[in-house]
């Protein structure tokens, strides 16, 4: 099969639709169940590239969750602590895989984005994937393949009706891209680059220090930007994207919508937030808006009179600004990815407020002295690849 007819593009009065190969081979993807869409297939495809470049660099299974073409959240197979099972919402019960434990950080680190996901894993699906994906709002997945069991846990999701892809994981896809737009086709060579620890070699800071597990974050930062629509910051920690900043005119208010969303998945471990008493049968998308509302700076409207009854068995204190300030402050060791470079020094400013330590971006602005000497300031570690990751 070498097209695929689709319901409607991105929006129903775009008909027809469809995907096909051009050169008259076959589709490297098949359909196990459901009716995946437009969107769906950009999110499934763009997230497959991202999940399979993240376990080359790191080693481990990889997964991400896509949203409007740009990941909420991607991450890597490493173990999680107890805390982190307890904000991702793991249930104990499942006995967790590798696999799993990159979804659940890929799912967990911004609940309120990933939302109706799409969901990219970089291994077959095993039964404890696929489990944690069952509870969760989601349209679709894409992976290599899926276990037996796995296989009918996601058949049985949304009636009957989720969509679930299978890739085949040896397709090479051409060297040489086009697009339309406006009738007029637009060429360009793929973006082959390889991220790995050799971008990570030009430190042009006075501290030249980047452990291993930085590097590791820093990597995950920067392939994470390969697939997000710029401008674009992401901020990672333990083996994970904790924010990121996809698609804003300028830098400073993608590192200060990353760094708010980085600074979210922080607070959420905070003991008060820990502590919250939800009322019996909440559903799973109450609970997360009402944390996103306890936390922000509109908690008033979570804590009103005859609305917290609706949510908490117990009316929550305030968790004051001064409270946030002081756990944010014990925040570090993050690392902080830019697809493009930074432009001014009040980038670095706000990333020290979000704990970062490490940074990797391209370099080559005519402010780069600022910007450096703004990580000096901080004792911060900084390499420039030399590599811009626009993607669009």
């Amino acid at each position: 099969m070498n097209e695929l007819e689709l319901k409607y593009g991105c929006n129903p009065n775009q008909k027809p639709s469809r995907i096909f190969m051009e050169n008259g081979e076959g589709l490297p993807i098949t359909v196990l169940n459901g009716k995946p869409g437009y969107i769906n297939f950009l999110d499934a495809l763009n997230g497959w590239q991202l999940v399979k470049e993240l376990k080359q660099a790191a080693g481990l299974p990889a997964a991400a969750s896509f949203k409007h073409v740009s990941p909420a959240g991607a991450a890597v197979g490493l173990p999680l602590n107890d805390i982190e099972k307890q904000i991702y919402w793991v249930d104990e019960s499942i006995e967790m895989t590798p696999l799993a434990n990159a979804y659940a950080r890929a799912r967990g680190a911004d609940r309120m984005s990933s939302f109706g996901d799409f969901i990219s894993l970089s291994d077959i699906c095993d039964k404890a994937t696929a489990l944690l994906i069952k509870k969760e709002v989601s349209d679709g997945v894409i992976a290599p393949g899926y276990d037996a069991d796995a296989l009918e846990i996601l058949k049985a999701k949304k009636n009957g009706s989720y969509n679930v892809i299978q890739i085949d994981p040896a397709y090479t896809p051409n060297p040489v891209e086009h697009k339309q737009v406006y009738g007029v086709t637009f060429e360009q060579g793929r973006n082959e680059l390889v991220i790995d620890r050799a971008l990570l070699q030009n430190i042009v800071t006075e501290n030249k220090e980047i452990p291993d597990e930085a590097a590791v974050d820093l990597m995950i930062a920067l392939i994470t930007l390969k697939y997000t629509q710029s401008n674009s910051v992401c901020y990672a920690k333990g083996g994970q994207a904790i924010g990121i900043g996809a698609g804003q005119q300028s830098r400073i208010h993608c590192t200060r919508l990353a760094g708010t969303k980085a600074d979210n998945w922080f607070l959420r471990q905070n003991p008060k937030v820990l502590g919250l008493q939800f009322v019996d049968h909440i559903k799973r998308a109450d609970r997360d808006n009402s944390i996103d509302l306890y936390i922000g700076e509109e908690y008033e409207d979570i804590l009103a009179e005859g609305t917290w009854q609706k949510f908490f068995k117990s009316k929550p204190e305030v968790f004051t600004r001064e409270e946030k300030r002081a756990w944010l402050n014990r925040m570090s060791d993050v690392a902080l990815g830019s697809d493009a470079f930074f432009p001014f020094g009040d980038n670095i400013e706000r990333a020290h407020k979000s704990g970062v330590k490490y940074v990797a971006q391209p370099g080559g602005s005519v402010r780069d002295d600022n910007v450096i000497e703004t990580c000096n300031k901080y004792g911060m570690a900084m390499c420039f690849t030399g590599i811009r990751l626009f993607h669009h």
